[in-house]
Formats: structure tokens, C-alpha cells, sequence
């Protein structure tokens, strides 16, 4: 468990009038509310840090409002933690030493749509991002499960990869994000734009490094995919599956597989995914159904359903997007609260027979649930097992077992630093930028292991 230092105090009259005009919250539901991200999938994080809070939101409508908010936070010493859709996972946006709640939603101007990219403001919601960008014939390379809800900003600086990795691998790829255009927080705040590989040096990095106020993202032709899913006897079957799937080349935007037992949590699909069968979720080429359904009967399973989204709304179902990623495990917390997860990257080149001895390794205390995507070019399989809570011990006993005994690597949700999560050493690029960009360390103090307050500009 890591020591959080203790919430100070403030000289609020001084903000308030350094940011007179900006739109503010000081009610103390809606402070508590931006104060909390999705943390309370772990047991773990909610002991930790569920009861932190910011002491004042602040909402600017424009780039230059942001500015005024992060001069007045410098030239006062407030701490600032940047919040998007909230729907990070690890505590991003958990603010652990108070201060200013800079909620970024109104920040959000699809800027300009070219072919192959698109430039826009850091606070724009993906799902009307996305919505825009297929007006032109394009479409994201990938996007969150929570993509309803998520900022592009907060997408790029909490998480990592999700629904389009399969075809585009992780954020960080090379070609995934071109630019981004960083604010730093001093006294008179200067802008940093930052292109090619130095997009690493604020990706993931939590907004504890610089405020990010726009991103140039890449964009690729659109499909019109067709949510689908497919039904096999066997756990082992879905997964041999998928890797003859990929294999073969089917064009797929999406293959998530999880076993039966999730059936429970799926209410909507009813006998579209039943109880007794294990089940692939996919987002598929329209000319690739029929190689899909063909695919899937060699494999002894058969397709349940395939749809394209305005057939999935009509029939009240939900894409196959929110039955894949961490997603799974939001389903399962509302019917269950008794649940957690683990992020886990298998090793290469990926065995199903080490999945079966784990299977029978774990039993009812470990749902399974797999993910493919690619990392540099390369198949990489993650999985995010739905996991029996049964304290912290237990966990952190779980997840040695994994590294130790089964080879994978452990992205640990159960952190709110960024070196205990995945990143598991500091990174000092990422540390050296924040010299530059937060001299004060005031962004998200707390959630890097890598700052420390010796570092601190003392004038």
C-alpha cells in the first residue's frame, strides 16, 4: 500500500478571483462525484484511496480559460488533477492531495477532419468524435468500451489500447497518435507540441506531466462492421478460434472470447448466449461473415448472431464492443459485487494449454476472459479474468503465481501509480518532461513514484 500525503489547505479567496468568470462547482456532491473514477472495481483501490476528494471543480469552456486555471494553480501552489469522462479504471482522476478538479468536457472542438487524421480538443467525448469522423467516410482506430462516456485526452493519458487494437494495435503505436499539444502549469503557461515518439513522454502518464489540449489521431477508412458473436462447447475451442482466425487474416475489428459462466451477466442475449456454451464476441468486415460463420463450424461452434449496430439497437441489444474489454467486468460488478479483475499479458508465442491449466487451476474462483490485439506489429494476447475477491493477500499471492509460475505479465489494476500498475519501473523521460511542463509538481501529485517533492521548483 502506498502513503498518500495528507490534504492541505488552500487560499481559495485568491483562486477565485485569479479565475473570476470561469464557471466553477464548490457543492460538495458534485465535488465528490468528479472525484471518483471507476476505481471501485477494486476492493484494493476503494480501501486506498475511495475516500479522497478535490476541494473546488472548475469547468472552462476554451483553451484560454484553461490557461487562467493553470496560471492561478501555479502562482498559488493548488494542486490541479485534469478529468476527462472519468471512467479510468486505476484512479487517475482520484485527486490525493485536494485542490482543483479541472474538468476538461467542455473542452471539446473537433477542430479539423482531414484524410487519414483528425485534430481535436482533449475534452471531446469519443462517441461524437467517432460519429464525426465516419460523416467523412473515416473512422478511429480504436476506442475504450466505455467509448460513450470517455475523452480522447483522458483515453490517450489513462489507458492503453482497446476495441481496434486487434487491427491497430496499442495507443502508443507509431501511427496511432501524430501530435499533441500540452499546456504546462507555471505562472505564465506555455504550450508544448509534441510530435512522433515524444507523444510517449505524456501518454499514460495520468495528466501528471502537462494538460493536454489537443491530439492529432490517426484515422483509416470505415467499415460498417458487423457485431456478431459465435457459440463453441469448449473454452479451448474459442480460443483456437480466434488464433486460426488470425491466421487466416479475417478482417476483424474486434474478438473477445469468455466463458460461460459470464452467460449470467449478459441478461440482454438470452439464448443468443446461453449457459451452457462458451462464446466469441467480434466486430467483422461485412464480407467476412461468411469466412467467420465457415470458421467457426470447423471449430465445431456456430454463429448466434450477426448484426450491424442500428440492428443490435433495434433488437435492445448491446454491441459487441460493451461485451469485450473491461467491460465484462462492469457487467459482472453490477450483478455481483463480490468481483474484481486482472489485467494479464500472456507470453509469446501464446499456448491455449497453459490457459487449461488454469482453468482447472482456479475453477469458480477465476472467470476467463481473452482478448486478442496486436503490440509493434505483433499478436499479443491479454486477458482480463473476472476474479473471486478474497482479500489482499490473496491477490497479490494470485498474481505472483501468474508472473512466477505461468510466465504472464501482470498490469496491475489494483495500483494507483503508474509504476505499480503497468509500467512497473519509472519512467525518467516521462519524470524529465514534467520538470519542464509541471516545475511546481502540482498535476495529479501522488500517482508517480518518479516525482519527488525534493524535485520541486522552490520559487
Amino acid at each position: 500500500m502506498n502513503s498518500v500525503a495528507p490534504q492541505r489547505i488552500y487560499d481559495w479567496a485568491a483562486f477565485r478571483a485569479e479565475i473570476e468568470g470561469i464557471r466553477i462547482y464548490d457543492d460538495p456532491k458534485q465535488v465528490e462525484l468528479r472525484s471518483r473514477d471507476y476505481f471501485w472495481y477494486s476492493p484494493i483501490l476503494t480501501e486506498d484511496i475511495g475516500h479522497y476528494l478535490g476541494d473546488l471543480v472548475v469547468i472552462p469552456k476554451d483553451q484560454d480559460e484553461v490557461r487562467r486555471v493553470a496560471a492561478a494553480a501555479a502562482k498559488l501552489r493548488i494542486p490541479i488533477t485534469v478529468r476527462g469522462g472519468g471512467t479510468g479504471n486505476y484512479g487517475q482522476c482520484v485527486p490525493l492531495e485536494g485542490g482543483v478538479i479541472l474538468d476538461m468536457t467542455k473542452i471539446d472542438r473537433i477542430i479539423a477532419i482531414e484524410p487519414g487524421k483528425v485534430r481535436v480538443e482533449g475534452g471531446a467525448r469519443i462517441s461524437r468524435l467517432d460519429d464525426a469522423v465516419r460523416e467523412t467516410g473515416q473512422e478511429l482506430l480504436m476506442y475504450p468500451s466505455t467509448r460513450r462516456i470517455a475523452t480522447i485526452g483522458g483515453f490517450f493519458s489513462g489507458g492503453s489500447g482497446g476495441i481496434g487494437s486487434l487491427r491497430h494495435g496499442m495507443l502508443r503505436d507509431d501511427g496511432n497518435v501524430f501530435s499533441v499539444k500540452v499546456l504546462t502549469v507555471e505562472p505564465e503557461p506555455k504550450i508544448i507540441e509534441l510530435t512522433g515518439r515524444d507523444i510517449h513522454k505524456v501518454q499514460h502518464a495520468y495528466g501528471t506531466n502537462g494538460i493536454i489540449l489537443e491530439l492529432e489521431i490517426g484515422l483509416t477508412k470505415a467499415t460498417e462492421w458487423v457485431h456478431t458473436a459465435a457459440l463453441f462447447d469448449t473454452y479451448e475451442a474459442t480460443l483456437n478460434f480466434c488464433l486460426k482466425a488470425l491466421e487466416d487474416n479475417l478482417d476483424c475489428y474486434l474478438l473477445t472470447t469468455v466463458d460461460r459462466r459470464f452467460a449470467r451477466f449478459y441478461t440482454k442475449f438470452g439464448e443468443l448466449f446461453p449457459s451452457e456454451k462458451d462464446a466469441v464476441f467480434a466486430m467483422i468486415a461485412p464480407e467476412e461473415v461468411a469466412r467467420f460463420e465457415t470458421l467457426a463450424t470447423e471449430f465445431g461452434g456456430k454463429v448466434s448472431f450477426s448484426m450491424t449496430l442500428d440492428e443490435l439497437h433495434k433488437a435492445g441489444l448491446q454491441p459487441a464492443y460493451e461485451c469485450g474489454w473491461n467491460h465484462t467486468t462492469l457487467q459482472a460488478l453490477k450483478a455481483e459485487p463480490g468481483w474484481t479483475y486482472l489485467q494479464v499479458a500472456y507470453p509469446r508465442p501464446f499456448d491455449v494449454a497453459l490457459v487449461n491449466r488454469q482453468i482447472e487451476r482456479y475453477g469458480e474462483t477465476q472467470y476467463m476472459h481473452h482478448e486478442m490485439a496486436r503490440l509493434e506489429g505483433e499478436v499479443q494476447i491479454f486477458a482480463l479474468p473476472l476474479v473471486r475477491f478474497e482479500g489482499r493477500d490473496e491477490m497479490y499471492r494470485l498474481i505472483e503465481e501468474l508472473e512466477q509460475v505461468d510466465g504472464c505479465d501482470i498490469y496491475d489494476p489494483h495500483a494507483y501509480t503508474i509504476e505499480d500498475g503497468g509500467m512497473k519501473e519509472i519512467d525518467s523521460v516521462q519524470i524529465e518532461f514534467k520538470k519542464q511542463a509541471d516545475p511546481y509538481g502540482l498535476l495529479n501529485p501522488g500517482k508517480t513514484r518518479g516525482w519527488t517533492a525534493d524535485m520541486a521548483m522552490k520559487n
